[in-house]
């Protein structure tokens, strides 16, 4: 959440935040009021505990004909603390649960607007020019005996498949690649749980408008995680970190679990948009005046591995009405998918400030001695659906497709993938 102090002192900028993101900005007020109201109960409950307390030490000193009329305005105050911390409780827990629905204030520079409100930061490469007419990535995988998306959907529905032979190795080369680059650049890697509580789920945000996207098995009260970034956020939970030495970074590898609900018929061909997927994730914990050069630096990486598979590809700065609950700013890598005739999504770099560490009560201790609230940031290294840029970029007219050349040793030496005969 938003840090309360600046709801009270630039309520103004908590409202022009909502606008930006199209929420509504009435919440400001209500929030206000609800504070006030919290506020004034506090102060009223103390006056009365003082007053309390007055009474309760004159009982035994006072007069027999005085004592009774002291133990009779001794319960009377009683009964208004009572009252009193129930008006401030009510007043607490409405101010909370409204509060939590508050979304990260937005970055002064990030492009106001919607999901195409974007604006382009830097486009790298040119789009290949084909000789031929190119086949879409599921075609080429077909061929290559790469994915069974019918056994796929035989087994699990709609959206699900099998990665194979190549497929697999692809995936898995993609993932140990991105993992050898995030521990050359001081990562420690991680394999996290997929399944997590409700309390780090919300701590991290992802249970406020896009709840839906999220699978819950509610006999166990557990929810599937849709990114490694949601089990790396709780990791740290209710604790003091020691940033004296810089940032804490981790390099989450998981499977990523998403219903993708409301988006019927959209991207529903091949593995661009589906229930499961692998992924490594980069998850930063730093000082709140760091997090901006860290956002950087994160951006830089997933630059450096897409060169890695040599795609052409855009950087975007996203609209703050596509950030995402958490997110103050948010980059994505998109690269060109040839058939589609446009960019595609492969990395996402968000910087979070500290909206997800004051959630889950993640401190590290300033210069003087007493605990700050951290600031989190999160990217993509690499993911299933960078097979299919791989595959549409880099497909050859007989249906193969080069394997870029920072990729082969992660595939066996692999430089070519040949199509196979069907079984």
């Amino acid at each position: 959440m938003i840090d309360p102090r600046t709801l009270r002192e630039d309520p103004e900028g908590v409202r022009a935040s909502q606008r930006a993101r199209g929420e509504d900005e009435g919440v400001v007020d209500k929030l206000l009021g609800f504070d006030s109201r919290r506020r004034s109960a506090i102060a009223s409950a103390d006056k009365l505990r003082a007053e309390q307390k007055s009474v309760s030490k004159l009982v035994p000193k006072a007069p027999p004909e005085e004592k009774a009329e002291l133990l009779t305005r001794a319960k009377e105050l009683s009964a208004q603390v009572k009252a009193a911390e129930v008006e401030q409780n009510e007043a607490s827990e409405e101010f909370d649960q409204l509060f939590r629905t508050v979304a990260n204030l937005v970055h002064p520079d990030a492009p106001i607007g919607g999901e195409d409100d974007f604006t382009v930061l830097k486009t790298v490469g040119e789009p290949r020019k084909f000789d031929f007419t190119p086949l879409d990535h599921l075609e080429l995988m077909e061929g290559l005996g790469a994915v069974d998306m019918e056994r796929g959907a035989k087994v699990s529905g709609s959206r699900f498949y099998f990665l194979s032979g190549v497929g697999a190795q692809l995936q898995l080369g993609l993932l140990n690649m991105a993992i050898a680059q995030a521990l050359e650049n001081g990562f420690t890697p991680m394999i996290t749980p997929s399944l997590v509580r409700p309390e780090i789920m919300a701590g991290t945000g992802f249970l406020g408008a896009h709840a839906s996207e999220v699978y819950r098995l509610r006999d166990d009260d557990l929810y599937l995680v849709g990114t490694s970034e949601v089990p790396l956020a709780g990791f740290h939970s209710d604790e003091i970190l020691d940033l004296g030495d810089g940032a804490r970074r981790y390099a989450g590898w998981s499977s990523c679990y998403r219903r993708e609900a409301g988006s019927y018929g959209k991207d529903t061909r091949g593995i661009i948009r589906v229930h499961q997927f692998d992924k490594v994730e980069m998850f930063v914990y730093t000082k709140p005046e760091d997090a901006e050069a860290e956002h950087a630096r994160l951006l830089g990486w997933e630059e450096q591995m897409l060169a890695k598979i040599d795609v052409p590809y855009r950087v975007i700065d996203t609209a703050t009405g596509d950030l995402g609950t958490s997110a103050h700013r948010k980059f994505d890598c998109e690269a060109w998918v040839p058939t589609q005739e446009t960019y595609r999504e492969l990395t996402s770099t968000s910087n979070c400030t500290t909206f997800q560490a004051r959630r889950l009560s993640v401190r590290y201790r300033g210069e003087n001695g007493k605990p700050q609230i951290a600031a989190t940031l999160n990217g993509t290294l690499a993911t299933t659906r960078w097979i299919v840029a791989i595959m549409e970029n880099h497909q050859q007219p007989d249906g193969s497709v080069l394997v870029p050349e920072a990729l082969r040793p992660f595939v066996g030496g692999r430089e070519v993938l040949e199509p196979v005969k069907k079984r």
